[in-house]
């Protein structure tokens, strides 16, 4: 097997995708790319120019239009974490935000939407070296990948964790409100007519309901050794 390798990441909201393909990015070197935040400051974009409407419908040839308009990048901050950057704005706390959260799964499953980000996402991954976690990382984006892992996690497990983060940062939201918002995710992101989430075939299952962050890299190094035997 080559030096460098794309390592894909899937699953369901609020498993903490991000924060594992941080780690394992980190722990090799490798760049990551959160395509989750990329759907999400789409989603602000559409927020902030009235294009979803109070009834929570999208304008998806007005979207569709303006996405040549819509810049995404991802930079370092002063303590080194990624953060989103939505045509030259740091967006990174108001992304992750319930108003974000509720709008997303409607903004992603918009063919011209994902058409666009999967091509983004592919010119990322030409040189390798790469972890880039999402919902149809394995099965569209790169179905080439060398490491494929779906995570997923019990509703009521993730939605405790996905509390507790938003209110550490200062955020009002209740518990019920957080916990129907992942449950209506996982529906959304699973019944969409757009590359639906799915587990990829030969992707390796990562059930984290239990398991603490350093006994997922455990898990996770278990595996690469595995896939350097083979």
């Amino acid at each position: 097997m080559q030096d460098k390798i794309i390592i894909a990441i899937d699953g369901h909201s609020s498993t903490g995708k991000s924060s594992f393909a941080k780690a394992i990015a980190a722990r090799m070197g490798y760049l990551y790319v959160d395509t989750g935040a990329m759907y999400r400051a789409v989603t602000l974009y559409a927020l902030r120019h009235g294009l979803i409407t109070r009834q929570g419908e999208v304008e998806e040839d007005a979207l569709a239009a303006a996405l040549p308009a819509i810049d995404i990048r991802f930079v370092n901050d002063a303590d080194g974490q990624r953060a989103t950057y939505l045509n030259g704005e740091d967006v990174e706390h108001e992304i992750r935000g319930i108003r974000v959260s509720g709008h997303v799964s409607r903004i992603s499953a918009i063919a011209a939407v994902r058409e666009r980000l999967v091509y983004l996402q592919q010119q990322m991954g030409r040189r390798k070296g790469l972890v880039m976690d999402g919902r149809d990382i394995g099965t569209v984006v790169f179905p080439q990948a060398e490491m494929k892992i779906f995570m997923t996690a019990d509703a009521q497990v993730r939605a405790e964790r996905r509390y507790r983060e938003m209110k550490e940062k200062g955020r009002t939201v209740t518990f019920d409100d957080v916990l129907a918002n992942v449950r209506q995710r996982d529906y959304e992101d699973e019944h969409r007519l757009v590359t639906p989430l799915r587990r990829a075939p030969d992707a390796l299952l990562l059930d984290n309901s239990r398991l603490s962050p350093e006994e997922q890299m455990e898990w996770f190094f278990n595996q690469l050794k595995r896939l350097n035997e083979a």
